[in-house]
């Protein structure tokens, strides 16, 4: 059976800590292609991300040279809010006798049952959770995590530390990102002045 894998976020900017997660997911799971998501218009968000065409560009160039991901602009496209569910159901469709697998962080698992339809989300794919800094369980596993219904694995790496609010933040202060993103993302983000203004 194909092995998909999907993987959402703002990716604002993408960074090294994004890469290293697509690169372990795959691995772990024996992936035959990884779908990164970058979202269109998000409906947990305050603030509006960074234009599209940026996102899309910068997360290219971050993982471009892995085989089998696929920078994929679906939400970008999309009119209205951003929800994975349509994208789940959209791949599904798109791969019939694939299982898909949904990368999330930890945060985000425990905040599931917020999500739009998460019962279906959890119907459509096997949830790949990546753990954050903050949990403090064994083997990478996160606790008080309860998701009826839910078929739940866990990355096993390194805890996900690095922020893309902390890089906005940085490049806004003046400060150095060569060791937090990829170098062509870094080269693109000073050749396209973003985040000079914090948000």
């Amino acid at each position: 059976m194909l092995r998909v894998g999907v993987y959402g976020g703002a990716f604002d900017p993408p960074h090294n800590t994004h890469v290293d997660l697509v690169r372990a997911a795959m691995s772990q799971w024996r992936l035959d292609r990884m779908h990164v998501l970058p979202t269109g218009q998000p409906w947990h968000r305050p603030t509006q991300p960074t234009a599209a065409v940026h996102r899309l560009a910068m997360a290219e160039l971050a993982f471009e040279g892995i085989p089998g991901v696929v920078v994929d602009a679906r939400e970008t496209e999309r009119s209205g809010p951003s929800y994975t569910v349509d994208s789940l159901r959209e791949l599904q469709i798109g791969y019939p006798r694939a299982r898909l697998h949904l990368l999330i962080g930890s945060d985000q698992a425990r905040a599931l049952t917020s999500w739009h339809e998460w019962q279906e989300i959890v119907k459509l794919a096997t949830l790949c959770v990546a753990a954050r800094v903050d949990d403090a369980a064994p083997q990478g596993q996160v606790p008080d995590l309860a998701l009826p219904g839910a078929t739940i694995d866990f990355l096993h790496t390194h805890p996900v530390a690095t922020s893309a609010t902390d890089i906005r933040q940085r490049v806004a202060a003046g400060q150095g990102i060569a060791h937090l993103v990829p170098p062509a993302v870094a080269g693109y983000i000073d050749q396209h002045h973003l985040y000079r203004t914090a948000r």
